[in-house]
């Protein structure tokens, strides 16, 4: 695995539609391997293949609690409900910070690497990163979608970090 270069804002990578995944090989593995390595080393909880330089239909989210990491090539967003404005980052914009309003709920269709499909539910801070990395694969940034910015001053730290709040 690698760590792959961050793809930051403004480069036009980040605003263009990624293509359909239509080969599941090795590749799209040490792809999905490379991000995930990534994401870590940047201390986020998703990324998407645009990101890393790639415009393919492949993100991931992992929140760290447990929980396994979501692997979503080719995703396509089923359903929404409910409404609620959190505060988001991206590592594609170092230190911003912003409320964003998102669903609190929503289901996936998508395929893991192997191209076998898989609906997922999810619901609250799950439910915001994953339509986060699903935007950045319509080309649509976070910052678009900001309400009010917020100052890292006001990030509450999570128990586990020392300073400022995670980015999606």
């Amino acid at each position: 695995m690698a760590i792959l270069e961050i793809v930051k804002n403004p480069s036009p990578l980040l605003t263009q539609k990624c293509k359909e995944v239509k080969v599941f090989d090795e590749k799209l593995c040490k792809l999905l391997d490379d991000m995930y390595e990534t994401m870590v080393a940047a201390d986020g909880v998703g990324i998407a293949a645009p990101q890393v330089g790639e415009l393919l239909r492949v993100a991931i989210v992992d929140l760290g609690e447990g929980d396994d990491v979501i692997e979503m090539v080719n995703p396509v967003v089923t359903a929404i409900g409910g409404s609620e404005i959190d505060i988001e980052g991206c590592l594609s914009f170092p230190g911003l910070y912003g409320e964003v309003e998102r669903p609190y709920f929503v289901r996936v269709e998508a395929q893991e690497r192997d191209g076998s499909l898989y609906e997922l539910e999810a619901e609250d801070y799950e439910a915001r990163a994953i339509l986060h990395e699903i935007d950045h694969l319509d080309g649509v940034l976070f910052d678009s979608k900001i309400r009010r910015i917020v100052d890292p001053s006001e990030l509450e730290p999570a128990e586990d970090e020392e300073e400022g709040g995670e980015m999606i």
